[in-house]
C-alpha cells in the first residue's frame, strides 16, 4: 500500500500533516514548524497539545477517529465512496475536508477542484 497523507487545517489555516507510515506505528500526526512558531498557534485538540515531536500510533488517534461517521451514516458513506469501513484513514481523507467544527483534513495528493 502506498503511503497516504492529509493536510490538517484549523479554521482554514494549515497546521500539520497526518500520514500513514511504513515502519513501527502505522499513523503519524505532526504540527508544521511554521504553525508552532506562529502567534496564532493552538492545538487541534486538547489531546494533541502543541509540540515539535510527532504523535505516532498503531491506528488513528482518537481525536481523528471521532471525526468519522458512525452507524448508518458510516454504512452509506462507505458504500457510496467505495471505501471499506475498515479503512479509517481512507474515510478520513475522503470525508473530512468539510467537517463540522474548525478542523479539516484534505488529501495531500488530491486533485479535487473546489465547487464553484
Amino acid at each position: 500500500m502506498s503511503q497516504r497523507r492529509g493536510i490538517v487545517s484549523l479554521a482554514g489555516k494549515r497546521v500539520g500533516i497526518i500520514e500513514e507510515i511504513d515502519a513501527g506505528p502505522r499513523m503519524r500526526f505532526a504540527y508544521d514548524a511554521q504553525w508552532l512558531s506562529s502567534k496564532e498557534a493552538k492545538p487541534v485538540s486538547v489531546t494533541l497539545p502543541l509540540r515539535e515531536a510527532p504523535y505516532e500510533s498503531e491506528s488513528l488517534h482518537p481525536f481523528f477517529a471521532n471525526l468519522l461517521a458512525e452507524g448508518w451514516l458510516l454504512e452509506v458513506s462507505s458504500k457510496r465512496l467505495k471505501i471499506s469501513k475498515d479503512d479509517a484513514f481512507g474515510l478520513l481523507l475522503a470525508t473530512c475536508h468539510d467537517c463540522i467544527g474548525a478542523v479539516e483534513i484534505e488529501d495531500a495528493d488530491s486533485t479535487r477542484v473546489p465547487a464553484a
